[in-house]
């Protein structure tokens, strides 16, 4: 008998159609990956329900509804935000963004007395820092959204309609989402919370403007110095802005920096606001931000390392940690990553060279020592179940 093949086609640069046996990928996960799900799955138990109930509320309404509809419209026109929408209905990166401060509002527990009527008894937490882990779920959301926004400015006649619907589309439904979030803020009448996540926006919206950056605006890494330096990215916990000023060029400093505007600022910052709700000091809210931001970056490494899997082809982020190691290993690969400036990127030869390279080795290590610094940081909390989960799921990226 002859055995069944599973095959998984793509394109590649010269549009030949290559296709690749996706049997293993099939019948087997990699160990890490279901490790992770399996932490994850343990954590929801803790918080009382599958975080993937998060959004609901939020996307069960005519609102979204109607956008759902105008989405369907683009089907054909390969605008970016249909592949947007189907990595958000079938991933679950973002969900567990909001796991993990449900997770951080019950290891840190209440600080002082609320009424029943503030507190989810059978979760352990305040409604409020529900509010909140929908909030930051939904403006990781709104981010995506945005992102999938394209510049349409060389293309032919006859797809512009399209693609211009389907950038008003991304751009309104983005927006939609955000006005939701700081209508819940609001709500929660909590003034420092409100201006802290705010802060997290303006972190996101700066990322969009570091450059050097290809014709879509997609971020390119800088051309790393001769000379490295670790330059410390400091914790932020106010409102100030974080500063440039010797980071580009210097890799790790430079991913870290990228990656903390680009999202880690948003965890950190949230879970830093889940415990000011639940009443807690100054200093016990930045040891929520420090292991919030900790969590995060190493949450980015792993994606950056899924990336380079044997089961995985396509497009991926060239600022991506394997891809900076590399250019800092050998600087004369910069000239390929700054071609790729007229959006014409060779992936394939580009995810080649890097897995020739150190650049998965190093962003191994730079995972452990994010990993590493957030169970210290856990140290801090009392032992419960919520720590407990928390740590599994450190361990586990």
């Amino acid at each position: 008998m002859k055995s069944m093949q599973l095959l998984k086609c793509f394109k590649t640069k010269n549009q030949a159609i290559r296709c690749v046996s996706s049997l293993q990928s099939f019948m087997t996960k990699p160990r890490e990956e279901v490790l992770c799900n399996q932490a994850v799955k343990d954590a929801e138990k803790i918080v009382g329900y599958p975080t993937s109930f998060l959004s609901l509320r939020w996307l069960l309404n005519d609102e979204v509804a109607n956008i759902a509809l105008h989405i369907r419209k683009l089907i054909g026109t390969n605008h970016p935000l249909l592949n947007t929408a189907r990595d958000l209905l079938l991933k679950r990166d973002v969900p567990a963004w909001g796991l993990i401060v449900l997770l951080v509002s019950k290891a840190g527990g209440l600080n002082k007395h609320f009424s029943d009527m503030e507190c989810d008894i059978t979760a352990g937490i305040l409604h409020s820092q529900r509010v909140l882990a929908e909030v930051t779920v939904m403006i990781k959301t709104s981010n995506i959204v945005h992102n999938s926004l394209l510049n349409i400015d060389n293309m032919q006649s006859e797809d512009v309609v399209d693609l211009n619907f389907g950038n008003k589309i991304a751009l309104l439904s983005g927006d939609y989402l955000l006005s939701i979030c700081f209508r819940e803020l609001a709500g929660l009448k909590n003034q420092k919370v409100n201006e802290i996540i705010s802060t997290s926006l303006r972190d996101l919206a700066e990322a969009e403007f570091i450059e050097p950056r290809d014709k879509q605006n997609r971020p390119l890494p800088a051309k790393p110095l001769s000379v490295q330096q670790d330059v410390e990215i400091p914790n932020e916990y106010g409102t100030e802005p974080f500063q440039l000023t010797k980071v580009l060029g210097n890799t790790k400093s430079e991913w870290t920096l990228r990656h903390i505007l680009g999202g880690g600022s948003l965890l950190a910052k949230c879970c830093q606001g889940t415990l000011q709700l639940a009443g807690h000091s100054d200093n016990f809210q930045k040891i929520g931000y420090t292991l919030g931001r900790n969590i995060a970056l190493a949450w980015q490494t792993r994606i950056d390392l899924e990336i380079f899997q044997e089961d995985n082809l396509g497009p991926f982020s060239l600022i991506s940690a394997p891809v900076m190691f590399h250019l800092q290993h050998d600087p004369s690969f910069y000239s390929e990553i700054i071609s790729c400036v007229d959006g014409k990127v060779d992936y394939e030869n580009i995810r080649r060279v890097v897995k020739s390279g150190p650049g998965l080795s190093e962003t191994k290590k730079l995972q452990s020592e994010f990993c590493d610094k957030a169970v210290s940081i856990l140290g801090n909390f009392t032992d419960s179940d919520a720590k407990k989960a928390l740590f599994n799921m450190i361990r586990a990226m």
